[in-house]
C-alpha cells in the first residue's frame, strides 16, 4: 500500500511539516479520481503521493486541521468507503484497523464520505482555508481544493481563502538523502541502458531499436522503465526538441540525440547525450558539440544556493550567443527533477537539496544537425555536484565509450 522506497516515518516528518507550515489554517491534499486504465496504471496527484506514498487510492484525501484540540485529528487521512463489487474488478482493499495505520503512519484514518462534516467543523475553528494544489489557468477546470473551499465559503460566515500554492513545492524540492539516493540508482540505469543502446548504434539501425535496448535496460536495472517518453532522434530529428516518434533509419553521419532517462522508486532521472552515429564527430559536429559543452559547464559552475535559474541560463546562453548560434538555442536550461521528470517548482533561488536538470542545445535544421547535453545537478551548501558526471560526455570520451561498446 505505501512505497516502501521511502520510510513511512518520512512520509509521516513531512506531513508534520506541512501541518506546521500551515500556522493554522486548514488543507486538503486530494489524490484525485479516476479508474485504472487500459494503458499504463493510475496515479495520484504527486502532491498526495509525496505527502503518503500511496499509489492506488483514487478518491483519497488527507485533511490538516492545525487547530483542532484532538492532536490525533490534526493529519488525517481519508479513504473511499470499501466497495466489493468493485474491488472485484480492480484489487482488494484492507479495512480501517491499527495495522492500516501503522502501515500508513497516521494516527486517524476516516472514509472521504466524513470530509464535509469534517471540513466543515475545520473551517470554522480557523476560519482559514490554504490552497495547497497548483492553481489552474483560467482556461482549466479549478484545482480541486479551491473549488471544495469556495462552497464552504458560501456556507460559514468569516471564512478566508488563502493562497499557499508554494508549500509543498518548497519542501518537494528540497530532497532528501533517501530521495537523492533514488534518483542516483535512477541515473546509474540510465548509464546502462545508454551503454546497452550503444553496443546497437550503427548506420542503419532504426531509432526504435534503440528506444527498446534503453528501455529493456532500465527494467534489468531494477528501475521501473522510463520516467518519461524516450527521445531518440537522428539527423533532422535530432533537432526537434521533444521528437517522439522515434522511426527512423540512423544514417552515417548523423548525430543521434538521445534524452531519455529510467525512473527508480518512483523519482526520476533525466539525461540527454549526443552521439555520431558512425562513431565518430565531423569537424563541424566537433565544432557544435565543443560549444554546447562549454556552455553546459559555464552553466553547472553558476549553480549556487541563492541563485536564480534565470542566471544559470545567462551563463549558458552567453557562450552560445558569443560563439554566433544564440538563434538555436531555443529553449531554458533545465528545471527541477524528482517525483516528477518536470519536477514542482517552488518560487525563489536555488537552494541546498534541490536537483535540476543542465540541458544546454544548439538546433541547426537546415544541417539536420542538433546537439544537446544534459545531466542531473544536486545543489549544495557550497555549490552544487553533478549526479550524471560518470556518463562519458567530452568528444573524446564519447567516442572512446562507441568504441568500447562495438567492441564487446
Amino acid at each position: 500500500m505505501i512505497d516502501q522506497h521511502i520510510g513511512v516515518q518520512e512520509y509521516r516528518k513531512r506531513r508534520e511539516a506541512l501541518l506546521r507550515s500551515l500556522k493554522g489554517a486548514v488543507g486538503v491534499v486530494f489524490a484525485g479520481e479516476g479508474a485504472p486504465p487500459l494503458v499504463g496504471r493510475w496515479t495520484p496527484h504527486q502532491h498526495f503521493y509525496y505527502l503518503t506514498g500511496m499509489k492506488a487510492e483514487h478518491g483519497a484525501a488527507v485533511l490538516f486541521d492545525p487547530k483542532s484540540p484532538d492532536p490525533t485529528n490534526r493529519c488525517i487521512l481519508l479513504l473511499k468507503p470499501r466497495d466489493p463489487e468493485t474491488e472485484a474488478w480492480e484489487g482488494y482493499r484492507e479495512s480501517i484497523s491499527a495495522e492500516l495505520r501503522a502501515k500508513t503512519g497516521f494516527d486517524r484514518i476516516r472514509r472521504t464520505d466524513l470530509l464535509p462534516r469534517l471540513l466543515l467543523g475545520a473551517a470554522r475553528r480557523s476560519k482559514r482555508l490554504a490552497c495547497l494544489h497548483p492553481f489552474s489557468t483560467h482556461k482549466a477546470p479549478v484545482s480541486p481544493d479551491l473549488a471544495v473551499f469556495r462552497e464552504v465559503a458560501h456556507r460559514i460566515v468569516g471564512v478566508s481563502i488563502e493562497d499557499q500554492t508554494d508549500l509543498i513545492p518548497s519542501m518537494r524540492a528540497v530532497k532528501s538523502r533517501a530521495e537523492q539516493g533514488l534518483i542516483k540508482k535512477a541515473i546509474e540505469a540510465t548509464s546502462a541502458g545508454l551503454e546497452a543502446m550503444l553496443a546497437r548504434l550503427e548506420p542503419g539501425v532504426n531509432e526504435a531499436a534503440l528506444q527498446t535496448v534503453l528501455e529493456a535496460t532500465f527494467r534489468e536495472q531494477g528501475g521501473t522503465g522510463a520516467a518519461y517518453n524516450p527521445i531518440v532522434g537522428a539527423g533532422l530529428n535530432s533537432t526537434v526538441l521533444h521528437y517522439n516518434d522515434n522511426d527512423r533509419v540512423a544514417n552515417d553521419g548523423d548525430l543521434l540525440v538521445v534524452d531519455a532517462g529510467a525512473g527508480y522508486g518512483g523519482y526520476a532521472s533525466d539525461i540527454t547525450r549526443t552521439y555520431p552515429v558512425s562513431g565518430k564527430f565531423t569537424k563541424r559536429q566537433r565544432e557544435v558539440y565543443s560549444i554546447v559543452l562549454k556552455a553546459q559547464e559555464a552553466a553547472i559552475r553558476a549553480i549556487k544556493p541563492g541563485v536564480e535559474m534565470h542566471e544559470v541560463d545567462a551563463a549558458a546562453r552567453g557562450v552560445i550567443e558569443k560563439a554566433g548560434f544564440g538563434d538555436f538555442y531555443i529553449h531554458g536550461i533545465g528545471h527541477h527533477l524528482g517525483l516528477e521528470v518536470h519536477d514542482a517548482t517552488p518560487l525563489g533561488p536555488l537552494a541546498p537539496g534541490h536537483i535540476v536538470t543542465i540541458e544546454p542545445g544548439i538546433y541547426l535544421p537546415d544541417e539536420k544537425l542538433g546537439v544537446r547535453i544534459e545531466d542531473d545537478i544536486l545543489v549544495t551548501n557550497a555549490g552544487s555536484r553533478n549526479l550524471s558526471a560518470a556518463i562519458p560526455k567530452s568528444v573524446e570520451e564519447v567516442e572512446a565509450q562507441m568504441k568500447r561498446a562495438r567492441t564487446r
